[in-house]
């Protein structure tokens, strides 16, 4: 049935059946806005970590990262290692989001700068999420229908995943999120590292494997094995890779709930780090099944085979192993699918809810109304996200199209942080004008000018499309100087509200606070005394604390850990 045997069919049903049920038993916990929309603040360390993991990581990952390996190599790790710089900075910013005493982003861009700019924020956010959902149907669709072998279509299986994500989510809100994530986390571990062995014992061991690939790819094979290849995935393409994802972290609407739904900021530290590492650990997996991809298929040549890699090697190799494995992966896969989904679409209903619905539609109604609200919104942003998953032309351009949209709202938000000058206006030029850039860079007609008149623009892989790092480029540079330059001409913020604004970001956390409003000290709390790192009047960069100290540059040993394994890896039967 469905491209299943019986035994696989029972423990997919067994999972979703448990999971589900555990997904309604939460949302019966749930008594307040806070509790829907971010878990009621009261999760710790080893939960902080998973949920950071499992919203972080999901299964149009894995797909994008095995389908760019197989077409560049190993560089297309990449294509999620684009954030593995910025991990240890987590340790700095992940304090910021918890000192927000927020329930949305949109809250920040509302107390720094103006309720217009969170509306507009809404938009963008409510646009990044619908296209990360996406994404996730997309690649998890790709996988159901590759493992199945066509039985059940891709669309078929966006259609049912889906349902149970509404079903699931919907109903539970971030606390069905954050507790399961760590069932889920674990699963998604198995996912990530099930296959790989298999693979590897097929092609006979790390020697055939080098061997196949030197075989499929011919004279490209050195460069298959670079993690910094010739072409396409050079040094500048990671560079701005780790640019863009630093600038665009920030702004991306899960993070605040995620880091909002622990008690302290310590625990947003080791949840947001530590969670981060575990994901970069998985994509080394991913990557080295791309490889064995290229080995096990060297005739695939196109971006929508790529994309069905990782679940026809499912296919192929589970079976082989033991009865039921086929049933535990597709499990794994949906663990990962509904930990992440669930999490960002009750991030688009707090958004609505808390930013727009709230302040300009229905003031002062009950919290059980506001809930329901979210739950309508939260269905709404998946329904979109399953036109998106049905419109994208590959989970590798869906994941690029992603990328290109978060960051234009994270340089109004670094600069506000740190900077009393930035202002309103300057914020609306920089997001509008960056957005502009990105739409001119999008057209036809301006690739065929740059081919012309402008060949530094062009991707040297696909002559005739505009390079992506070049595109991050234009986005952000625009931004930034407009923002700037916007802000020194413009009237500045009201001082009284940017005190304010700043005496909370400042101020630490307590355990057990209680948070009477976003972006508020709680009664009784003192603000905290500056303690400027560059004492100049419009900057507003603290010192950083010992602890703040020891623990980024701890957070590093694991990057170079990371990297030196890899090196490693890829000699091995070299």
């Amino acid at each position: 049935m469905f491209g299943l045997s019986p035994i696989d069919l029972t423990m997919l049903v067994l999972y979703l059946v448990g999971i589900t049920g555990l997904g309604l038993w939460m949302g019966h916990k749930i008594h307040s806005q806070a509790d829907y929309f971010v878990g009621g603040r009261r999760f710790g360390k080893v939960l902080a970590i998973f949920t950071s993991f499992g919203a972080g990581t999901h299964s149009d990952q894995a797909v994008s990262v095995v389908s760019k390996t197989c077409a560049s190599g190993m560089s297309g790790i990449w294509y999620q290692w684009c954030y593995l710089f910025a991990t240890p900075f987590y340790w700095w910013i992940n304090p910021i989001f918890r000192r927000c005493r927020a329930l949305t982003t949109g809250d920040y861009f509302e107390a720094r700068y103006s309720r217009g700019l969170a509306t507009l924020y809404v938009v963008v956010g409510f646009a990044s999420m619908a296209v990360t959902i996406g994404l996730m149907l997309k690649g998890s669709g790709a996988i159901i229908a590759a493992t199945t072998g066509s039985a059940v279509s891709e669309n078929q299986a966006i259609l049912f995943v889906t349902f149970m994500l509404i079903l699931y989510g919907v109903f539970g809100g971030f606390s069905a999120a954050v507790v399961t994530d760590f069932v889920q986390g674990c699963l998604t571990i198995v996912f990530s590292f099930l296959l790989l062995p298999f693979a590897i014992y097929k092609l006979g061991g790390f020697e055939g494997l080098h061997a196949a690939v030197a075989k499929a790819t011919g004279e490209r094979a050195a460069e298959m094995w670079s993690l910094v290849a010739p072409g396409e995935i050079g040094l500048f393409y990671i560079v701005m890779l780790v640019i863009n994802g630093l600038v665009g972290f920030a702004p991306q609407p899960h993070v605040m709930p995620i880091n909002n739904a622990v008690k302290t900021e310590r625990e947003a530290q080791v949840g947001g780090v530590y969670g981060g590492f575990m994901k970069r650990v998985c994509t080394v997996a991913w990557t080295m099944l791309g490889m064995c991809a290229i080995a096990m298929y060297p005739t695939w040549s196109k971006p929508e085979e790529f994309d069905q890699a990782f679940g026809t090697m499912a296919r192929d190799l589970l079976p082989q192993v033991m009865p039921g494995l086929i049933g535990i992966f597709l499990a794994s896969l949906l663990a990962a699918v509904m930990a992440a989904c669930d999490a960002f679409m009750i991030t688009c209903a707090g958004l609505f809810t808390q930013n727009i619905y709230k302040p300009y539609l229905a003031r002062g109604r009950s919290s059980a109304h506001y809930i329901n609200v979210g739950r309508v919104t939260a269905a709404i942003t998946v329904g979109v996200g399953v036109y998106l998953a049905m419109s994208f032309p590959s989970v590798v351009r869906g994941l690029e199209i992603f990328w290109e949209i978060t960051p234009m709202m994270g340089i109004a938000f670094w600069l506000g942080l740190f900077w009393r000058r930035a202002t309103t206006p300057a914020a609306w030029a920089s997001t509008l004008l960056a957005y502009g850039v990105l739409y001119v860079s999008w057209q036809p007609w301006f690739a065929e000018w740059a081919a012309e008149h402008a060949k530094f623009l062009m991707n040297p892989a696909k002559p005739d499309t505009i390079y992506l790092p070049m595109r991050m480029l234009a986005c952000l540079l625009t931004g930034t100087v407009v923002m700037v330059v916007v802000s020194l001409v413009t009237r500045p913020e009201d001082k009284e509200k940017l005190d304010r604004f700043y005496e909370v970001m400042r101020t630490p956390v307590q355990p057990g606070e209680v948070i009477e409003a976003p972006m508020t000290l709680p009664v009784g709390t003192l603000p905290a005394p500056q303690n400027k790192l560059i004492n100049l009047p419009n900057w507003e960069i603290q010192k950083p604390t010992r602890r703040g100290i020891i623990g980024f540059f701890v957070a590093w040993i694991p990057v170079a850990a990371l990297i030196g394994i890899v090196v490693v890896l890829v000699r091995i039967g070299a």
